[in-house]
């Protein structure tokens, strides 16, 4: 058997920022996502969560079907040890249906109610909602670090949404915030329950075999809420669900993934960190939505403690 050669310092080098690059576009790209769901409702008042998000899955489903096909094909390297079994595809469809398809609902219904930038603060707090989960099924003692992330996190988000509701004054923007924490605390509990299932069977068939349930289910629930039946909304829509499908789902899942295997989880969760910038940029110049100093405060205050949760120790 042929072990691996080891990486110069050189080769190392590139290695690592190729994975940084990979992140870092990943994390741009879905922090784009938010912005294409507040263009598709402003183009199609009729437009709901669940049509919005079967065209994004359905355009995304062929991608993710063939790369659920092509990693598990016959190879010398696989071992009984990687072969899925019953309790493996249960676990994908449970992960999927939260993760994939509950977490994603409860976002695009959010995004009807309030900003780009809000909604991706509020779902950037999913890692300190991970720390909070960990502690209360596994018994751990949140520590020092932690304590403080946490309290960093959750001071910017109340500081944002103090000032957006003294601006707009809207019961909506409650309901809207409500919808992405319990994104966010949905894709938390994705996180936590996932990593054993990852390890087992590769990240790269994970996610494909997770997205293509959520694909599923998802269509289900379009079937249900309307009959199968397709709305009648611009063409435009389609353009940025294609959009939203391959530069917002596709492509960063899998950059996400090359980027995790390059630097590390705990490196690529700090760079990942660029996204809600990504976001406030986005939405001021595509949206026109305000940038308003305590913004800017809350936005460093949840990044600081989301870098502070990823680099303390548990």
């Amino acid at each position: 058997m042929q072990t691996a050669t080891p990486l110069t310092t050189q080769q190392y080098s590139q290695h690592v920022i190729i994975g940084c690059v990979f992140v870092l576009l990943a994390a741009f790209g879905f922090s784009a996502k938010s912005i294409l769901v507040k263009l598709a409702y402003s183009f199609s008042p009729q437009l709901d969560a669940i049509t919005l998000m079967l065209l994004r899955m359905a355009i995304s489903l062929p991608f993710f079907l063939f790369v659920a096909v092509w990693s598990n094909r016959p190879s010398r390297q696989t071992s009984e040890m990687h072969r899925m079994r019953t309790q493996d595809w249960l676990m994908v469809m449970v992960l999927g249906f939260l993760g994939y398809y509950l977490s994603s609902m409860l976002d695009f219904e959010g995004l009807a109610y309030i900003s780009a930038g809000l909604e991706r603060l509020i779902l950037y707090l999913y890692p300190t909602f991970v720390v909070l989960l960990t502690a209360g099924v596994y018994r751990n003692a949140i520590n020092r670090h932690q304590l403080i992330a946490l309290l960093l996190s959750y001071s910017g988000i109340i500081l944002v949404y103090a000032n957006q509701h003294m601006e707009s004054n809207s019961g909506g923007l409650l309901i809207g915030s409500a919808f992405v924490a319990s994104s966010a605390m949905t894709f938390a509990i994705f996180m936590v329950g996932s990593g054993v299932l990852i390890k087992r069977i590769g990240s790269l068939r994970f996610t494909a075999y997770s997205m293509t349930a959520a694909c599923v289910i998802t269509g289900l629930h379009f079937i249900i809420r309307h009959g199968g039946y397709p709305l009648h909304i611009p063409s435009r829509v389609y353009g940025l669900a294609s959009i939203m499908a391959i530069f917002s789902t596709v492509l960063p899942s899998f950059l996400m993934n090359a980027g995790i295997q390059r630097i590390g989880a705990g490196s690529a969760s700090i760079i990942s960190s660029a996204g809600p910038i990504g976001t406030l940029i986005l939405a001021f110049f595509v949206l026109e939505e305000a940038l308003t100093l305590p913004q800017l405060a809350g936005t460093f205050l949840v990044l600081v403690g989301v870098y502070v949760v990823s680099r303390a120790k548990h």
